[in-house]
């Protein structure tokens, strides 16, 4: 629900609205009527659900009750984890140490909690012998020994071979 949509005191405009009390007791009254109660009581009258038939309003601080639709917003936003996309790049005649050094990368971003895309680029005659770059990248999955979930299988693009690894899920 947008503040935006919400009508205040003299806002709302309609003849009858269904009044809803502090213990929760509720009633059909004219708009007049509820507009009086909130003024003795020094707060606002808030329409909390325009799309009912009839209105339905409560009386309440609006000032209050603004800043905590606000706060719950700024929670939700902040219990939000956004996922980021690493890449590592390889060609298929990478030596065994470079290999370890690279998968010991990618165990590092599953780790954080990234998405990994690993990549395998192929130049010139390279291009003949993709089966290379599928056994690179095969070399790489057994390094890091179960720690991912395939979210897509090492398939050819172009001059590149890739496929993107997820964190696995923890209980």
């Amino acid at each position: 629900m947008a503040d935006k949509d919400l009508r205040i005191n003299e806002q709302i405009r309609v003849r009858e609205v269904r009044f809803i009390r502090d213990d929760g007791e509720q009633q059909v009254i004219t708009t007049a009527e509820a507009l009086e109660i909130a003024k003795e009581q020094g707060l606002d009258l808030v329409e909390v659900a325009p799309q009912a038939v009839p209105p339905v309003v409560k009386i309440l601080n609006y000032g209050k009750f603004k800043f905590e639709n606000e706060k719950k917003v700024r929670d939700s936003k902040k219990k939000q984890k956004l996922l980021k996309l690493k890449e590592i790049r390889m060609q298929p005649k990478i030596d065994e140490h470079d290999l370890d050094f690279k998968s010991k990368h990618v165990q590092e971003f599953l780790a954080e909690g990234n998405k990994v895309k690993v990549t395998v680029r192929f130049r010139g005659r390279e291009l003949a012998h993709t089966e290379l770059g599928l056994d690179v990248l095969k070399d790489v999955l057994k390094r890091i020994e179960g720690e991912y979930v395939m979210d897509k299988p090492p398939l050819m693009e172009g001059k590149f071979m890739s496929m993107i690894l997820s964190p696995k899920i923890k209980k």
